[in-house]
């Protein structure tokens, strides 16, 4: 049959290739998904059990209803001081990785040249690929805390050069940017006339600083498309709640997609966000101080047994080097699961230079991670 050339040569995910080898396994210990392992809390499901049994379930309007648009308006202004207008700068999608599928697809040209972090949530690549782009690694390491500097940027760049993608904390390094790093991306953007597509939703999970919105940052917010969601922080990733914010034009032409694809949002699910907006802070910080314990530990253990990592400033993922087991990622994290029924992501999930790293979800009970930093150091003891 005659695929489209650009589909055929799109890799599956690496990430849901070890999701599905985990199902039907017995006493496995999953470590790979990114999903909170807390359940949403109540007062968020009640609200979704409540707005049923009153009968929302209707379409909303494409851009999603009016109210979690303020609602969502309202939480920026308060938090950040960042003002959007909830008639036309803001759009709901169905996750926030819906809402970076129509960035992609509304900004990009054939041709363009768009500058993706590497290690990088993996479908940044694809989805720029997919819409006719020439997407770009900017490798980062672990010497430097898998980071971006404003200096690679601005060599990457050239005549062709339109998108720059930054997510942090990031997926799956768990790296994030003090305002001051991010002022200097902000010259860059400048100077070369870049459109900055900012994945911040797991910014509710950053542990060491404030989270800076790039949007925020002078001069930026007319030049940023900003995503966030509620997957993450509220522990809402069955509810697929996201949202796009950014120039009402970008953002109209975000929702001509959305339209033809999407439609819009669950309704029952945009009440249940409203909820979390209105009254889910409480649970949030419960949950960010559970993922910092677990960081600690899990940071501190892999250390002791030999698995060099960075301390993420954020999310709940760690990145550690298997350089010195012998094996490359794909082979360690094939064993790791047959022998020792541990689930890891191998880094080259999240694109080439993730070779020689595995990613480990700590959104698991510190139980279940004290059980896997056994399994793993008898693994590497033999």
């Amino acid at each position: 049959m005659r695929i489209s050339k650009r589909v055929e040569k799109v890799a599956p995910s690496g990430i849901r290739v070890f999701f599905d080898l985990v199902l039907g396994m017995k006493d496995v210990i999953s470590l790979g998904v990114g999903e909170p392992d807390f359940i949403t809390p109540w007062g968020i499901r009640e609200k979704a059990i409540y707005s049923l049994e009153q009968g929302y379930t209707s379409y909303t309007s494409n851009k999603g209803m009016i109210e979690l648009r303020q609602e969502i308006s309202s939480f920026l202004k308060k938090r950040f001081g960042l003002e959007y207008d909830p008639e036309e700068e803001i759009l709901i999608t169905v996750g926030s990785s819906e809402a970076f599928d129509l960035a992609a697809r509304t900004l990009t040209n054939s041709g363009d040249k768009i500058l993706v972090p590497e290690p990088s949530y993996v479908s940044y690549f694809p989805l720029f690929y997919l819409a006719g782009g020439s997407p770009h690694y900017l490798k980062t390491t672990i010497d430097n805390g898998f980071k971006l500097t404003p200096q690679q940027i601005d060599q990457a760049c050239d005549k062709n050069t339109k998108v720059l993608v930054i997510n942090y904390p990031a997926n799956p390094t768990g790296a994030s940017y003090t305002r001051k790093e991010l002022l200097e991306f902000a010259k860059i953007a400048k100077k070369r006339d870049l459109i900055v597509v900012s994945d911040e939703v797991y910014d509710e999970l950053t542990y060491d600083f404030n989270h800076t919105p790039f949007a925020t940052l002078p001069g930026m917010k007319q030049k940023t498309v900003y995503l966030n969601g509620f997957s993450k922080s509220y522990a809402m990733t069955g509810f697929r709640v996201g949202y796009a914010c950014g120039p009402k034009n970008i953002i109209n032409h975000m929702n001509k997609i959305h339209q033809y694809t999407m439609l819009c949002a669950s309704i029952i699910a945009q009440m249940a966000a409203i909820e979390a907006l209105k009254n889910g802070s409480k649970s949030v910080l419960q949950m960010k101080k559970e993922y910092q314990r677990r960081r600690e530990y899990i940071v501190g253990e892999l250390n002791r047994i030999g698995l060099r990592v960075h301390k993420p400033e954020g999310a709940f993922y760690v990145f550690p080097s298997i350089r010195n087991t012998g094996y490359n990622s794909m082979d360690f994290a094939l064993n790791l699961i047959k022998k020792r029924k541990v689930a890891v992501v191998p880094g080259t999930a999240f694109g080439p230079s993730g070779e020689g790293y595995i990613r480990m979800a700590y959104a698991s009970s510190l139980d279940n991670l004290k059980e896997a930093i056994l399994r793993i150091s008898e693994f590497l003891k033999r």
